[in-house]
């Protein structure tokens, strides 16, 4: 039985997780449940799951949250940065579902992993800003980190065994892989005309074609900034150098990314486009269980396309794969960025074209500075999401 510590639990990756747990309950118990603002929501959580905690990072949300429960609840209300930090590094904790959003999600994570917690990591912005720094942690506490992300999460699958037990530190070439392929569907805008892009709403923007997902990942997704992070997600996961790491556009989701190794095979990982498969074989590993999930009909299935991406059409993809070789500053700087002007967008303050020249601008300005730690890598944040607020009002 393993307690889990879900950050996020309220959103679509939260949900899906508890559905697993729901499906083998004699394998998971939910020891605690964080959420930020959403009270009616924990609400129902609480009194459906009984997890021991229930903490809401906003002070008021806690205050709400408390005021409802029903006394024969168990559930304690915390709130605060220290009682988050005491949850996630609980002797009782077992596993922590990393799956805040963005920025947000890095410090509890990163607070796991330092305890040496088993982390499934579904927050790719952990990495994105942090990898170094996250990797070496995660070796030095004997933390396991478990890709959650559907791509790493099939790359994973797809690896050999010595490469799965060191993440971070594996030599690909030494275990006969050639390049790593990541996988992604191109969005809702793969096929839109370059002329009208500048035009798109955020109601368009988040009607993915495959996945049912929050709106700043909808959003990523069409630019295709969702896959530069995982880019450099997947740079740190697996250690790879810029030649082994390619992107392929497949815009049926159905293979969610492959292997391809130096005798010329590829091994892939396929499925429907549901994220309780990758949640599941993380929470069970190395081991199955059942995820709910309808098996794969390759009667149904019909084509399977493949392409190469457009960088006219998809900017922030390449600004993600520039940032990555100029390093960890740069990737902190592009997400920071990505996060305000991502915002901005989906508040009506910014066209859906200028996503990517906030991200161009604040790229611009790095400084190659070394991120010691944790609070080095949040002031640089904070100082670019300053900058890129700048280059919205100058767009206006």
């Amino acid at each position: 039985m393993q307690n889990m510590v879900i950050l996020g639990a309220t959103g679509s990756i939260g949900a899906s997780t508890l559905n697993v747990v729901a499906n083998n309950p004699a394998d998971f118990h939910v020891y605690g449940l964080v959420a930020n603002t959403s009270v009616h929501n924990m609400l129902a959580l609480c009194i459906s799951h009984q997890p021991e905690y229930a903490h809401m990072v906003d002070e008021r949300a806690a205050m709400e949250l408390k005021s409802l429960l029903p006394s024969n609840c168990i559930t304690q209300v915390t709130t605060g940065a220290e009682a988050l930090n005491a949850l996630v590094t609980d002797s009782r904790t077992d596993t922590v579902m990393a799956a805040i959003v963005g920025a947000a999600g890095l410090v509890p994570t990163f607070d796991a992993v330092k305890a040496g917690k088993r982390v499934l990591l579904a927050n790719k912005e952990a990495l994105v800003m942090s990898g170094e720094l996250f990797m070496h942690t995660a070796k030095t506490s004997g933390a396991i980190v478990l890709p959650v992300d559907s791509e790493h999460n099939a790359i994973f699958q797809c690896l050999p065994t010595q490469v799965q037990a060191q993440l971070g530190y594996c030599d690909l070439a030494a275990s006969g892989i050639a390049h790593i392929l990541l996988t992604g569907s191109g969005g809702p805008f793969l096929n839109t005309d370059l002329t009208t892009l500048s035009a798109m709403t955020p109601t368009q923007a988040c009607n993915h074609p495959n996945w049912s997902m929050g709106p700043k990942i909808s959003v990523d997704s069409a630019t295709m900034m969702n896959k530069g992070l995982e880019f450099i997600e997947a740079r740190w996961l697996f250690n790879t150098q810029a030649e082994q790491l390619k992107v392929v556009i497949h815009p049926q989701s159905i293979i969610h990314s492959m292997v391809q190794y130096q005798d010329g095979s590829v091994i892939a990982q396929m499925g429907n486009p549901d994220m309780r498969t990758p949640i599941a074989h993380c929470m069970s590993y190395p081991q199955r269980i059942d995820a709910g999930v309808e098996p794969l009909d390759f009667f149904k299935v019909g084509q399977l396309s493949f392409c190469e991406p457009d960088f006219d059409r998809f900017p922030c993809l390449r600004l993600a794969m520039q940032a990555c070789e100029q390093g960890q500053e740069a990737t902190t700087v592009l997400n920071a960025a990505n996060e305000v002007a991502v915002d901005a967008f989906l508040k009506g303050q910014l066209r859906f074209t200028d996503i990517a020249n906030v991200n161009a601008r604040c790229l611009e300005l790095v400084q190659q500075t070394r991120l010691a730690s944790i609070d080095d890598i949040l002031q640089l944040d904070a100082q670019t999401r300053a900058t890129a607020m700048s280059a919205i009002k100058a767009l206006n």
